[in-house]
């Protein structure tokens, strides 16, 4: 319920913020339409629906009669009236036009069916910032059809979201706490924070952590003085993408046929082959407690299972063929799309 209210408040403010010309304008038409009202009242001694009546003929100048014959200071009123409404009346309707011309309706209308959208989501990845790497780890996120919704107050870059009608996205510092909750924190998976300050990342993942104890938290950090400091924040991973870049690339000249080989069954270099974990817990009940040979993997989908990670976080390459599906451990299994797709309906 917390990111809803939090939702519904920023929705209000955004509201606030992008038509305030438009409840001005709108505002002054009330006070003349009020102003108008009184004055007859006062003045001719009309009744509140005669006063009304008159003030809504005069104010859109449609020429009908009065209601009764006006006195000096009632035909004095109302040119008062005439010429005030002419140049409100005129503000109003220009203030409206631009919002129409400009899609400020239908962009507002976007933003609000995003965040309806983004308040009923569960077990999804918040990605903080859409610079280089955020791009990226959504582009990589897409592509194994993880739902992910990504936080950015960069207009240049939010402007391509709202044209976009696939994207979740909010608008807004990842470093406030209620822009992480508007963004489904409580009920994510995982956060990804790339922002190009560490100070920023930091301070982003002490407050998903705080907000989200069992949430898997991966930060990029742009110093080495800074690794330590956001796993002692709450980071389960921190990656620092120059010394990877670097270290990749010098790999590609030591070994470049397993460099080659790596990024080709992870996916990176656009193929078909996927590497993929399978949490034991998942498996379906009368599967939890075989073997490996038993669960028949390779021929009932083709994919085979290249790994194993235990309980205890420990790996095992290639694991035996009697190993059994126990609590809390993983499956590695590599193989095509389809074949990784097939398996995942078969066991869980």
């Amino acid at each position: 319920m917390a990111n809803k209210e939090y939702g519904f408040v920023r929705l209000f403010s955004v509201a606030f913020v992008r038509f305030r010309k438009l409840y001005f304008s709108l505002g002054l038409l009330f006070l003349l339409i009020l102003l108008g009202v009184t004055g007859f009242i006062l003045i001719e001694g009309y009744t509140l629906i005669e006063a009304f009546y008159m003030t809504i003929i005069t104010v859109s100048t449609v020429g009908f009669s009065e209601v009764r014959p006006l006195t000096d200071s009632g035909r004095l009123f109302t040119t008062f009236l005439i010429i005030t409404s002419i140049s409100v009346y005129a503000y109003a309707v220009s203030v409206i036009t631009v919002y129409i011309v400009n899609g400020e309706f239908s962009r507002y209308y976007k933003y609000f069916k995003v965040n309806n959208k983004i308040s009923k989501l569960k077990d999804h990845v918040i990605v903080c910032g859409y610079g280089r790497n955020g791009k990226q780890a959504c582009e990589n996120l897409k592509s194994h059809d993880i739902v992910y919704v990504i936080i950015e107050n960069n207009p240049l870059v939010t402007t391509n979201f709202q044209q976009d009608s696939n994207s979740l996205f909010v608008i807004g510092n990842s470093t406030h706490d209620e822009v992480l909750i508007e963004a489904g924190i409580t009920h994510a998976r995982a956060l990804i924070t790339t922002l190009p300050s560490d100070a920023d990342n930091v301070f982003v993942v002490l407050t998903a952590r705080e907000m989200n104890p069992s949430l898997t938290i991966i930060s990029r950090a742009s110093e080495d003085g800074s690794l330590a400091k956001l796993k002692r924040a709450g980071a389960n991973n921190v990656i620092m993408p120059d010394k990877i870049g670097g270290s990749h690339m010098a790999s590609l000249v030591s070994k470049p046929d397993v460099l080659e080989f790596i990024d080709y069954i992870t996916g990176q270099g656009g193929t078909d082959i996927r590497l993929e974990e399978i949490l034991c817990d998942r498996l379906q009940s009368e599967l939890k407690s075989k073997t490996i040979r038993e669960l028949e993997i390779r021929e009932k989908s083709g994919a085979n299972i290249i790994g194993f990670k235990t309980a205890d976080g420990e790996y095992i390459i290639n694991p035996s063929p009697d190993t059994l599906m126990i609590p809390d451990a993983k499956l590695f299994v590599l193989g095509t799309k389809d074949q990784i797709s097939k398996l995942q309906g078969l066991l869980t």
